[in-house]
């Protein structure tokens, strides 16, 4: 019951909960109606709880306000008035005790009449759970599943993310963050400031520490898993066997991913794989475990790369980042790749020729020094991430979250049809590499699928390059699956050249493993 003082009027709610099909809670809902009709400053709010909810309903509410009650109706009033808590009246005799003797006013209803509106109370009860079902029903949000959501990437993703940029043709989102070595209290936190945001497109916040319902009817899949076991002193001194360790734990984890998006996910669903280690080998487990999905709905960002290699020669170049263009990223994203000038574009540079905004020219026009462009830009872009991290202390994420959203905005059709991205995709095919190499490329994005940008030059030597980040994977997988046979296609006479690659673009343990096995299909050979 609350009490309101207001110009000398003293106003009296009383509120009235309990079964919907509750008889007594029938006599107490109308009694407490009696007394408003009677009463000009008495107000009633009622509480109508459906029976397969009561007894969870009750058990709550009495162990937050310290109450003892067990039974239908519960009735209570509140000191708001005096800041003070609930005050409990009891069941539905201790209301009409206190009615009679504070109000003089009693309740003389049949029980005919009782069973009747409790029966009615039910139907209407029943009547609007069927229509908020409906209702419910006809939000058809999108689902999109975060993984390692506790990580800073996500922190960093999540309010852009849910926006009209991004999903302009979507009304709400359910979004559903995942994360296997975070705790769950960490997770009702990120989901409480989720919330607090009060996004438009926010539907509802899930949160999960396992795998039970993992990637369900999920339409969108953002992957950061970026988690790795240092292992005991000993493994930490043997580089090999604790490379050996991530990879297999890598391989692990992502086959169950690929299998559930296979089972749970939408056909439609769009997968992103992001990170900074072993990331085009993920998408390839990926793409390996989840055979119903079709390929195309399944991409490695490379365009966090593209962006740290267009802010190194805007600098150069004295211009912004953003007056860069048309960067491509070829090879394997976290290992051997190049990144590739050749349609690179320069606006609004102070040179000899200007123009307006939208006027651009050629990299190679502007600048003629090929052989930076060639060695040290490349190892510039190679260290860029880690300098950024040294300094920071953290990872890049705001770069990361940013590489995403151009991704999504684009896989979205919001973006030029004719605009070239860099993206880890599945390449069988292409180039002349191999089945099941997931490689960075040239690719535009279309009607939600992506398609390898042919019109470009592909070179002896970046042809190499490709072939190489291709041998570099599949020495990787010699260790996620023990299988020498999957690896005859690279030949003896490639061992040297193996040999021969900068070990700062290629991956210690591909090469230490593919120069060991390379050699024992010679000695077989022979």
């Amino acid at each position: 019951m609350y009490i309101y003082i207001y110009k000398t009027c003293i106003f009296i709610i009383c509120t009235v909960s309990g079964k919907t099909d509750c008889p007594h809670y029938a006599k107490a809902e109308l009694l407490a109606d009696a007394l408003q009709r009677s009463l000009p400053n008495f107000r009633t709010h009622k509480i109508p709880i459906p029976p397969n909810q009561w007894m969870e309903w009750l058990e709550d509410t009495c162990k937050r306000n310290g109450w003892k009650h067990e039974k239908s109706p519960l009735v209570w009033r509140e000191l708001v008035d005096q800041g003070g808590k609930g005050v409990l009246l009891g069941g539905f005799s201790d209301f009409l005790e206190h009615c009679q003797d504070y109000y003089s006013i009693t309740s003389d209803m049949s029980t005919d009449i009782m069973l009747s509106v409790a029966a009615e109370n039910l139907e209407t009860s029943m009547d609007l759970i069927v229509e908020e079902q409906h209702r419910v029903s006809l939000i058809k949000p999108l689902h999109i599943w975060i993984t390692s959501a506790l990580c800073p990437t996500c922190h960093l993703l999540m309010p852009s993310l849910l926006s009209a940029e991004v999903f302009p043709h979507i009304a709400a989102i359910s979004l559903h963050l995942l994360d296997l070595e975070g705790d769950e209290e960490g997770l009702q936190g990120l989901r409480m400031e989720m919330e607090d945001l009060a996004l438009p497109l926010l539907h509802q916040v899930t949160i999960h520490t396992d795998l039970k319902q993992a990637f369900q009817e999920a339409d969108v899949i953002i992957l950061l898993d970026d988690w790795w076991r240092d292992g005991s002193d000993s493994e930490r001194r043997n580089r090999n066997e604790a490379e050996k360790k991530k990879v297999k734990d890598i391989s692990e984890r992502y086959r169950e991913y690929g299998q559930l998006i296979d089972a749970r996910a939408n056909k439609e669903v769009k997968v992103i794989v992001s990170g900074d280690a072993f990331v085009n080998l993920k998408c390839s487990i990926l793409v390996d475990n989840a055979r119903s999905i079709d390929f195309h709905h399944f991409v490695t960002m490379a365009t966090q790369l593209e962006n740290e290699a267009r802010a190194i020669i805007a600098k150069k170049l004295k211009v912004r980042a953003s007056d860069i263009a048309d960067v491509i990223v070829w090879g394997n994203v976290s290992g051997v790749f190049h990144i590739d000038l050749q349609r690179a574009k320069v606006f609004n540079y102070d040179g000899a020729i200007k123009g307006p905004s939208f006027f651009s020219q050629s990299l190679f026009k502007i600048f003629h020094d090929r052989k930076w462009m060639e060695t040290d830009f490349q190892d510039l872009v190679r260290c860029r991430r880690a300098a950024v991290t040294s300094k920071t202390r953290r990872v890049a994420a705001m770069s990361a979250a940013n590489g995403i959203l151009t991704i999504l905005k684009a896989w979205n059709d919001i973006c030029n049809p004719d605009e070239v991205f860099s993206l880890g995709v599945l390449c069988s095919g292409y180039y002349d590499l191999p089945d099941g190499s997931v490689l960075s490329v040239p690719v535009t994005l279309t009607g939600g699928k992506w398609s390898v940008f042919f019109d470009v030059t592909v070179g002896d030597k970046l042809k190499e390059t490709l072939h190489f980040s291709a041998a570099e994977l599949r020495g990787v997988w010699q260790v996620t699956t023990e299988d020498v046979a999957q690896y005859t296609l690279l030949q003896p006479q490639d061992v040297g050249a193996l040999k021969n690659v900068s070990n700062s673009c290629f991956s210690f343990l591909a090469k230490r493993a593919w120069i060991r096995k390379l050699h024992v299909m010679i000695k077989e050979d022979n």
